[in-house]
């Protein structure tokens, strides 16, 4: 995507951005050629203060990809749609679930770069996920235990655009390749049903021992989340569904009969393969609030 994103400045305006946002903000931006006058940014370095203060304020443009500002096609499918997807992992939720719960059981780094390959679709998902699983095989006391003390972190503005999708009418859904009983508790912070909940499940022995994930459930494979949304489509006879993610496989979901609509979350995680299939491109939550009826 190099070359397709430069930044404007204008040093008279301020910005406020909290460190570790602004962090990842500008790891997402690393990817691209970015041309801007370095002398008007301040306090980046170690990014060690609670808040960056950045001289500056940034307007993203886009010379070759016009995702960055909806079309008034996106804009009216958006507006108009009887039913969201929400990834979870990266974009309900700050974390990858299994790379945190991996690295709780010991084993997060080595998850962690099976995950990376998984989201940018180099590998199948259903091989990506059993071989995750393999490092570390979690107990249902490990998970009990981490679920305890390590509650999920959720994404800022996500329960404020859940809050007024709901009160538009319509109808929110968690897809995810994450493990449900990790996605009940998020749910429940939102107020998304647990019925509206398309994810794997971990199994389980009679002592609580690791046995594996169920295979029937299809968001364990590639083309899973896709099948999902098809699935919710269909039941439901939506006429407007979109699919909100960051990885490969949220983007699989747009297809006829799934989802009308992509939009890449890039809020925690840019991946460059995906934002540059997307119909919208958004790093804030804020940004979809902010064009709801």
């Amino acid at each position: 995507m190099a070359g397709l994103i430069n930044l404007r400045v204008n040093p008279n305006l301020t910005c406020r951005v909290p460190s570790r946002q602004a962090f990842r903000t500008l790891q997402a931006f690393s990817q691209f050629s970015i041309k801007y006058p370095v002398a008007y940014f301040t306090s980046i370095g170690p990014l060690k203060k609670p808040l960056l203060l950045v001289q500056a304020a940034l307007e993203v443009t886009s010379t070759s990809m016009n995702t960055s500002l909806p079309s008034g096609d996106v804009l009216r499918v958006w507006q108009s749609a009887d039913a969201v997807c929400f990834d979870v992992d990266s974009t309900v939720c700050l974390d990858e679930g299994i790379d945190e719960l991996a690295d709780f059981c010991g084993a997060g780094q080595a998850v962690a770069e099976w995950t990376t390959r998984a989201m940018n679709g180099a590998i199948p998902f259903e091989e990506a996920l059993a071989a995750r699983l393999s490092l570390f095989k979690p107990s249902l006391s490990q998970v009990q235990d981490f679920l305890e003390k390590r509650p999920p972190r959720i994404s800022p503005g996500i329960a404020e655009l859940i809050t007024k999708l709901k009160e538009n009418g319509t109808n929110v859904y968690l897809v995810s390749g994450g493990f449900r009983q990790m996605i009940e508790p998020v749910a429940s912070i939102l107020g998304i049903p647990f019925e509206n909940i398309f994810a794997n499940n971990l199994l389980f022995g009679d002592s609580g021992e690791f046995l594996g994930f169920d295979a029937s459930e299809p968001t364990s494979r590639s083309g899973g989340k896709a099948s999902a949304v098809q699935q919710i489509r269909e039941a439901h006879q939506y006429k407007k569904l979109v699919m909100i993610g960051d990885g490969a496989t949220d983007l699989e979901a747009r297809k006829p009969g799934g989802a009308d609509l992509f939009i890449c979350y890039a809020g925690v995680q840019m991946r460059e393969a995906v934002a540059r299939e997307a119909d919208w491109i958004v790093f804030n939550f804020k940004e979809l609030v902010n064009n709801l009826p």
